[in-house]
This record gives structure tokens, C-alpha cells and sequence, in this order.
């Protein structure tokens, strides 16, 4: 008999349909969830929860870490080639390549997320096309990584390959910043230190924030009130992966009814039916192209599916995350005013060489 932890987030999408699918396993297997907050999971060291816990929800940056200090099993150990194979064909995007590394795959892709646009349907009617045409109350997603990984994004909108180059091409970078700018000055006061989940919060109750071009598309905001769309383009749509992985601590040793309530929640039956049921974003593309899903979630998949098949996938190589917090805090600074942008990322190609361990 197994009493399994895991370590998931602490929001609804996260949390929910975990807790509700735990307990008896079967066998005399047991299964709890705890949760760590957002900003844990997006930035806490994988070592160091692996070695508290079973099963880790997490990132696919941090990958590189984790395998680095070997804290996490390959799943091709615990699960047979044609469960692999067809997690491989039904992912939706490239959730399921977010968390292959070395040809092998090390976290299931429970859910899949990516950045796309939010707006306030009653005072924006009609989602933006271009960077040019932003609502007057428009936000930016800006607290933890967030900074960084929506620079990220329109480079990526402008043609721009994130680290190719060193700063995504100076002149790329240069524009993705100065369209920062000019959103970050006229952003509602406090809105630059929320996180997603408190960004569409505050979009949701307040009503000071009309539209955000670039944040984690969170199913559970989604209504009549509040629509998600497709990211403002420049020369072509630009958005980065997020979402969760269900990730195997080397310490857990994972007993036939583990891994068959692991398979279940794989399954597309539970990805259409319980997870989104509970509060959770699949990561089938089943599921996204589910007709009754969408409904359910006043067309957040319909809408945001085209962005989340282009996404891009971060690097995942051993010390990519802190360096993202630090490349965040860069671009926080430049859009205060306090650092140059051209300084900003010369700093932030710097710090990228020095993270890969090159010569900066």
C-alpha cells in the first residue's frame, strides 16, 4: 500500500480536478494534492519539491533543471509504448514536445495553456488585430516571468526568434519594447504588479481594464463578459507555451493503480468530461475541438486554438528559469524608465550567454 503526495498550484484550473479525482486508488493506493502558489510554481526549485513529493505539476522550463539533478523519471519507465504514442498524437500544440527532452518524455501534459488575449466584450467589441489599434485601458502582464515572456511574444509577432541573434535581433527587440512602452504608460495604475490570475481578476470585478493583448489564457474567466481571442499581430501571430505537466519524482515508486488513475486523467474521455467539468484546461486536442467543451467555455477553445497550435516552447536547459525572473525584471526596469532599452537587452543577451554558461 502507497499513500502518493503531489504538488500542484494553488487556482481552480490547477487544483480542482486533482483533489476531486483523489483518494482510494485502488489496491490500497492512496493519492493527496497539495498546492503551492502560482508564483511557487512558476519559479520554486524542482530539486527541492521532487524530494518532498511523489508527483510535481509543472513547467516545461524546468526541464533542464530537473534533469539535471535527476529528481524526475522518464515515463517511457512506467508506461507502455502505445499510451506514449498516442499522448504523443493527441496533444494539443506542442504540449507533449514541451516536455519531451533526450527523446523521451517526462511529463504528461494535463493541461495546455498559452498567451493569448482577454478583453472586456461590452467596451471592446471586437478584438484588435494589430498593435496599433489597442484600447485606451489596455494592461500588461508584467509581475513574476511574465515581463520577459510577453517581450517574448511580439518579437515573436514581428518575426523575431527569441535568444537567435542575441535579443531576438536588435532592431526586433528595440520595436517589441518601445510597443511595451507605449502600453505601460497609459496601463490602469497597480496593474503592472499583478500576476494573470489577478490581472483577469481585477478585469473581471473592477472594470478598469479593457483588454490585455498578451496573458495565460485561464478558461475559468471566460463568459460573456470576458472573451479570449487571438494575440495582436505584426507580421504573423506570436505567443509563448505555457500549461502544466504531470511530472514522476525519482523517489515515487509507481504502483499499477498509479499509473492507470494517471492514464485516466489522460484519457479523452476524462480530458472532455471531468477535467474541464472541474475547473481544468485539457491538454488533448480532443478536447479543445470538443463542440459541447467550447460551449461550455462561451467559445475559449474555438478561439484560441489556432494561437496555442503556433506556440512557441521556451528553452529548458539547467538554470533557464532563474534566468527568466532576472531577464523579467530587466524589462521591468526599462519600461520604468530606469534603464535604456538598448541597455536592457544587451543585459538580457548577457545574462542569457552567462545562463547557458557561454562566454558573455
Amino acid at each position: 500500500m502507497t499513500d502518493y503526495v503531489g504538488l500542484t498550484w494553488d487556482h481552480p484550473r490547477g487544483r480542482d480536478a486533482l483533489e476531486r479525482a483523489s483518494g482510494d486508488l485502488g489496491g490500497g493506493d492512496t493519492i493527496r494534492w497539495e498546492a503551492q502558489p502560482l508564483e511557487g510554481f512558476e519559479s520554486a526549485p524542482i530539486d527541492e519539491l521532487c524530494a518532498r513529493y511523489d508527483l510535481v505539476v509543472l513547467d516545461h522550463p524546468h526541464l533542464g533543471d530537473a534533469l539535471e539533478a535527476g529528481c524526475i523519471r522518464a515515463l517511457d519507465e512506467v508506461f507502455e509504448p502505445d499510451d506514449i504514442a498516442a499522448w504523443r498524437t493527441g496533444a494539443v500544440g506542442q504540449a507533449i514536445a514541451s516536455y519531451t527532452m533526450d527523446g523521451r518524455l517526462w511529463a504528461l501534459p494535463l493541461d495546455a495553456a498559452t498567451q493569448v488575449s482577454a478583453r472586456r466584450s461590452a467596451t471592446v467589441p471586437d478584438a484588435p488585430t494589430g498593435w496599433d489599434e489597442l484600447p485606451e485601458r489596455t494592461a500588461l502582464s508584467l509581475a513574476g516571468p511574465h515581463a520577459f515572456l510577453t517581450l517574448c511574444s511580439v518579437a515573436l509577432s514581428f518575426g523575431g526568434d527569441p535568444f537567435g541573434g542575441g535579443s531576438f535581433g536588435r532592431d526586433t527587440g528595440l520595436a517589441a519594447l518601445g510597443i511595451l512602452q507605449r502600453i505601460a504608460e497609459r496601463a490602469p495604475a497597480g496593474s503592472e504588479t499583478l500576476n494573470p490570475i489577478g490581472l483577469l481578476d481585477r478585469m473581471r470585478d473592477a472594470g478598469d481594464i479593457d483588454y490585455i493583448p498578451l496573458v495565460f489564457g485561464y478558461v475559468n474567466y471566460s463568459s460573456a463578459s470576458i472573451r479570449f481571442g487571438a494575440p495582436p499581430a505584426g507580421v504573423r501571430g506570436g505567443s509563448v507555451l505555457g500549461g502544466t505537466g504531470i511530472a514522476l519524482s525519482s523517489r515515487a515508486e509507481v504502483t499499477p493503480a498509479l499509473a492507470g488513475h494517471l492514464r485516466w486523467l489522460l484519457s479523452p474521455e476524462a480530458q472532455a468530461g471531468f477535467i474541464p467539468g472541474n475547473a481544468g484546461q485539457p491538454g488533448l486536442r480532443s478536447a479543445w475541438r470538443d463542440p459541447a467543451v467550447d460551449e461550455a467555455a462561451h467559445g475559449f477553445y474555438s478561439a484560441t486554438l489556432d494561437t496555442i497550435e503556433g506556440a512557441w516552447i521556451r528553452p529548458r536547459f539547467a538554470g533557464y528559469v532563474p534566468f527568466q525572473q532576472e531577464a523579467s525584471r530587466i524589462v521591468r526596469e526599462a519600461l520604468a524608465g530606469s534603464r535604456p532599452h538598448a541597455a536592457a537587452l544587451d543585459d538580457i543577451d548577457a545574462r542569457y550567454r552567462a545562463a547557458l554558461k557561454e562566454d558573455a
